[in-house]
């Protein structure tokens, strides 16, 4: 009698780990998920900027026709992504295309001083150091989901139920490079 009631308590305390470990890796998995959706509205917004900057410098710089096209095309890219390395490329192709068209800003000083291209560029600006941090926090919840997926005992849980490790939101590899400062 003694030895059933110890079997069913240690069945009891397994179930009850592996209910805990389950849990663990679910809510470990939904933090990712909303992490994701949080860098996805930051990076609609900085989307849903980019008209408005887009039409203020057209009407400065009518001729530089090849730098709106390539910041249109990156916009609908991004827009477009549905997986976190697609929406990383996408994100760092507009990134880019943006740079050249601040660039072609710094030509016109009349646009420059223009307050609803300075508003845009600040509100800009504050998406870009949102999008940093959202980043950030997804790449820290995705570490620590990961090291869940990975780690005994909760490893045997999430290969046992089909716990797949998610991936980063990396920077692109021109961006890690030291800028060259020629004075």
């Amino acid at each position: 009698m003694l030895i059933a009631i110890i079997i069913v308590a240690i069945i009891i305390i397994i179930a009850i780990a592996i209910v805990l470990l389950y849990n663990g890796l679910v809510d470990s998995r939904n933090k990712v998920k909303n992490a994701w959706s949080q860098i996805d509205v930051q990076l609609t917004r900085r989307a849903d900027l980019i008209p408005n900057l887009l039409e203020t410098v057209k009407g400065y710089a009518k001729h530089e026709k090849s730098v709106f096209e390539e910041v249109t095309n990156a916009r609908s890219n991004l827009m477009g992504a549905n997986t976190v390395k697609d929406s990383e490329k996408a994100n760092n192709q507009l990134t880019e295309s943006l740079k050249s068209l601040f660039a072609v800003a710094e030509n016109y000083p009349d646009l420059k001083a223009n307050s609803n291209f300075q508003d845009l560029q600040n509100k800009l600006s504050e998406t870009e150091d949102k999008i940093a941090y959202s980043r950030q926090f997804y790449n820290d919840t995705v570490l620590m989901y990961n090291n869940k997926c990975q780690m005994f005992p909760s490893s045997i849980i999430a290969k046992l139920f089909n716990f797949n490790e998610e991936v980063f939101f990396e920077a692109e590899s021109s961006s890690k490079s030291v800028p060259k400062v020629d004075f």
